[in-house]
């Protein structure tokens, strides 16, 4: 069966203003990012409304966050040198594996964010930081709570990145080097306050709290560390697909937290 998407108009608004107009005038108008996901389904919309003229595909640095507008493409986070800078280049790494160069060039940071997939790599990594995202309706308020909420209307304008001295690292693992996560993880530390990320579960990323907080310390031993991959897999939830069991994405889990955390303080004791 065929999959196609159908524009019935195309507008290009001067100002996010216009935009949210256009977008709340009918209930099929629909932002449009780079249009990657939307080729892999079937969708009729009736007005399309392109942000390519409202300079937001960037990447930048601020006194206190990094900065990034929502149309920059995962292609620019993989080659900006700030972020390959900044957390041990760990939003680089966590999208370099994504299908490839020409497919990463389309796709865009405010529609992978904001469409809040499961298996997105870039979510996973976003939320093992310090991450704000910006709504033009409903302001600006922490990843987690964005990844909280019920599904919205509404346009996302820019990412905010605090800058800190956060250390962390990005594991996944694929069945090859181009396809989608079957389970993908982030672990990060700022004052010995640790964070797990779990995606591609093959539910949406969440935090395993429990799991953090036993990391809450400094001198870690192995069994501290094996303890809280087991507690991460445990308080976690797992779903079966087409790329894996529930079980084996358990057993993944157990396996990349503790890889992630041992990466993490390999980054400390440097």
């Amino acid at each position: 069966m065929a999959r196609v998407f159908t524009v019935l108009d195309l507008v290009q608004p001067d100002s996010l203003e216009e935009a949210s107009q256009i977008l709340f005038k009918k209930r099929n108008n629909t932002i449009l990012g780079g249009c990657a996901f939307l080729k892999m389904g079937s969708k009729r919309i009736g007005t399309a409304i392109d942000l390519s003229k409202l300079g937001l595909s960037y990447i930048k640095e601020q006194a206190d966050f990094i900065e990034i507008g929502a149309m920059a493409s995962l292609r620019d986070v993989e080659t900006n040198t700030l972020l390959r800078e900044s957390f041990n280049g760990m939003l680089p790494k966590s999208v370099q594996n994504i299908i490839g160069v020409q497919f990463r060039n389309g796709v865009t940071v405010g529609a992978s964010v904001y469409s809040k997939y499961g298996f997105s790599d870039l979510i996973t990594a976003l939320l093992a930081l310090d991450t704000e995202v910006e709504l033009y309706k409903n302001g600006r308020m922490s990843l987690a709570e964005f990844l909280g909420k019920p599904y919205e209307k509404d346009i996302l304008v820019r990412l905010w990145i605090k800058k800190n001295k956060r250390l962390a690292n990005y594991q996944s693992f694929r069945n090859s080097a181009s396809d989608y996560s079957i389970l993908n993880v982030a672990v990060s530390t700022l004052d010995d306050r640790w964070t797990i990320v779990v995606g591609a579960r093959p539910r949406r990323a969440a935090i395993a709290k429990s799991a953090s907080s036993t990391l809450s310390k400094e001198n870690l031993t192995d069994k501290e560390i094996e303890d809280a991959a087991q507690k991460a897999a445990e308080e976690l939830s797992f779903g079966t697909n087409m790329r894996g069991t529930a079980d084996y994405r358990q057993a993944l889990c157990r396996v990349l937290v503790k890889r992630g955390i041992m990466e993490v303080l390999q980054c400390k004791s440097k």
